[in-house]
């Protein structure tokens, strides 16, 4: 019964996508990387994958997540939207029915030019169809690393294993086209060392990235997963508008005080060099770092839910508020939602009324926190200003002033005429 209803919803989705599909031009994540540092699945962020491409419209070829069943399957390739939407299906409905990860991507090659790169903590993973991948290994006994080439076929890397794949390609038109076989191989061994050297995959997965962003072009979001604790970067970094470029993951993403955990994105935080709040210095975060911090479940971290509004970014300012508020004061109800109420006055959080302790739902024991909105109507993006005076008295005074205003611009176009008459008297 299960396995229908999540066959259902993967119904919905295609039909979603194949909309999307019929309105927008053809775009491939060029770069996929999966990574896997503990294989069995007990790590938090123990793997992790992640898309990227110089091309448009990355939303559509990024990621699929499975947080039941903890794999991911990246697509890609030079074939067609539509093939790579009916190759991303039937990957996902073979992986369901608990076919191996190289099973899963071999069903690629039946689609011309797809590429899919499948895989999860307990399954390993496997790369196939169109590709330039390499597959790394590093051997818990020996730490030794092995870094191998693939073009063809199934590359694997084997459940129970380290490691890592990675495929890179240069899309048309980049400015540092030609650099991807130098950078795949370079950043390869790189992933290679950080796992030997006990990195999280998380980490390995942001770092790499930044890497390939910087030096090989490939940068636009895209995005990435946490294949163990089911977190997406969702719409971080993909782009708002069709047929458009995602966000450059090697570009300036953000600013934070690491003091009160006032935080700020671009291009508003270019107005800030001291954190407006407690006047300390604040930090520059660049978008694969980003990454890093929305995917790594760290142990101080609380799971914040946020309801009532559905405006772009809400959710994630509200979380970044949420856990410097509950690091400094604890699940404590007020404190949260005086935090809460200084982001929306300092126009940190928009499109949202001030909030009570009652809005806010605090289960310490499960280091939840639910945050309750009301949105406001219209287009307004800030509350009213709580005023020590009645408003009405406002609209009198104003009316007033007003109607000064206009004395004084008759005095001054009749100035000539009312000096001669005083005069004439």
């Amino acid at each position: 019964m299960k396995l229908v209803k999540e066959l259902n919803k993967l119904k919905v989705s295609c039909v979603f996508f194949v909309i999307l599909l019929l309105t927008m031009s053809s775009a491939a994540a060029t770069c996929n990387i999966l990574v896997i540092t503990d294989p069995t699945g007990s790590d938090p962020n123990g793997a992790a994958a992640g898309s990227m491409s110089f091309a448009h419209n990355m939303f559509q070829s990024t990621f699929l997540l499975s947080r039941n069943n903890h794999f991911a399957v990246l697509s890609g390739g030079t074939g067609s939207s539509d093939t790579r939407l009916e190759s991303i299906v039937d990957a996902v409905a073979s992986l369901e029915n608990n076919a191996s990860a190289a099973s899963a991507a071999s069903l690629a090659s039946q689609f011309k030019g797809a590429r899919l790169l499948v895989g999860g903590p307990n399954i390993g993973a496997a790369i196939g169809g169109s590709f330039d991948a390499y597959v790394i290994t590093v051997d818990d006994a020996s730490n030794e690393i092995k870094v191998t080439p693939y073009n063809s076929g199934v590359a694997t890397l084997q459940p129970g294993q380290k490691g890592a794949i990675i495929h890179l390609r240069n899309t048309a038109g980049n400015p540092l086209y030609g650099t991807a076989d130098t950078v795949r191989k370079e950043t390869a061994l790189n992933i290679g060392k950080m796992i030997r050297d006990g990195y999280p995959a998380t980490t390995i997965l942001s770092e790499a990235m930044g890497e390939v962003a910087k030096d090989s072009g490939e940068k636009y979001g895209g995005g990435g997963v946490n294949l163990v604790s089911g977190i997406s970067t969702s719409d971080m970094f993909t782009p708002k508008e069709l047929n458009s470029t995602g966000y450059p993951m090697d570009e300036e993403y953000s600013k934070i005080c690491d003091d009160c955990g006032w935080a700020i994105g671009y291009p508003s935080a270019e107005l800030y060099g001291k954190c407006p709040v407690c006047g300390a210095d604040i930090r520059t975060v660049y978008a694969y770092e980003a990454l890093g911090n929305a995917l790594t479940v760290k142990s101080n971290a609380v799971s914040v839910s946020v309801y009532g509004s559905d405006k772009p970014g809400l959710a994630s300012t509200t979380k970044e508020i949420v856990e410097a508020s509950v690091s400094k004061y604890g699940y404590d109800a007020s404190a949260i939602a005086g935090s809460i109420n200084r982001g929306i006055n300092n126009g940190l959080l928009v499109g949202v009324d001030h909030v009570e302790p009652k809005d806010i739902n605090v289960k310490q024991g499960s280091k939840a926190v639910g945050v309750y909105y009301n949105a406001l109507p219209g287009d307004r993006s800030s509350p009213a200003w709580d005023l020590p005076i009645d408003g009405n008295i406002l609209t009198v005074l104003g009316s007033i002033q007003t109607a000064v205003g206009i004395i004084l611009i008759l005095l001054v176009l009749f100035r000539s005429r009312l000096l001669k008459s005083f005069q004439n008297r």
